[in-house]
């Protein structure tokens, strides 16, 4: 008998767990040493949770699908690994000041082959070519000051071109270079953080669950719609990518509607 809504929700989200010691109750983002693309880079990013006791704790992504913790603040997390180049044959979004400035996401519609994007459209590119060949993203953003020291996922306006591209393909993620840090970077333009001289972008991590859960949803009816194998392994794949793993109860209780 699949499980109900009132057995999942007793206490928050038990089909979604924290990929990392329960006894630590660890919150995790996945990729360390993310590097953003811009017309005038920075130091690499690294992506990090937190426990709820404030006490932080640095998270290493390994493509092998291995995390390594640190829970000593003054531990050497020096040996993560750096990000792996983009995938050969990517898709490549290209967007600049003036797409960020207007809220064009025109690029991306030419992608997937429509005029005006909507939660509902049909896609021209085929979803088979999309996860096989993945997206990535290139931001050529001009700083007003050169000096500025702040990260891309820092600005507002490029935050905010990441909310109406997420409102309009709310299934991208699935679909974007997961092994070149494409997904954590997603998910750094969306999800509440901070910004620390050591560990790099902080995730609010009971933001960065409803992130997770809302993209579980979404991802996970996008592949079984347009028939893409193995639709609960690709969802949970990409679940881990973010720290998180997903237990069968809740693809059960979506099935059973």
């Amino acid at each position: 008998m699949a499980a109900n809504a009132a057995t999942l929700a007793q206490q928050g989200f038990p089909s979604l767990r924290h990929l990392s010691p329960p006894k630590l109750g660890l919150f995790t983002a996945a990729s360390s040493s993310l590097s953003f693309s811009s017309a005038h880079s920075s130091s690499p990013t690294s992506l990090s949770g937190g426990l709820r006791q404030g006490v932080a704790t640095s998270v290493s992504f390994n493509p092998t699908g291995n995390f390594e913790f640190s829970i000593d603040d003054d531990q050497d997390t020096s040996k993560a690994p750096p990000p792996l180049p983009p995938t050969e044959s990517r898709f490549e979004i290209v967007i600049d000041n003036d797409i960020i400035k207007r809220l064009d996401i025109s690029p991306v519609n030419e992608l997937m082959g429509v005029e005006d994007a909507t939660e509902n459209s049909s896609i021209g590119t085929e979803p088979k070519d999309l996860l096989e060949r993945t997206v990535g993203f290139t931001i050529n953003y001009e700083r007003e000051d050169p000096l500025d020291p702040r990260e891309l996922s820092e600005f507002g306006d490029i935050r905010l071109w990441f909310v109406r591209l997420d409102s309009a393909y709310p299934w991208l993620p699935v679909a974007l270079d997961w092994r070149a840090g494409e997904l954590a970077r997603y998910a750094a333009m969306l999800v509440p953080h901070q910004m620390s001289m050591r560990l790099g972008i902080v995730f609010n991590p009971e933001a960065l669950e409803l992130f997770v859960m809302k993209k579980v949803f979404t991802v996970y009816n996008w592949l079984k719609h347009n028939n893409v194998p193995k639709p609960r392994l690709k969802t949970s794949d990409m679940a881990r990518m973010l720290g998180f793993g997903i237990g069968d109860e809740l693809f059960d209780l979506i099935d059973s509607k």
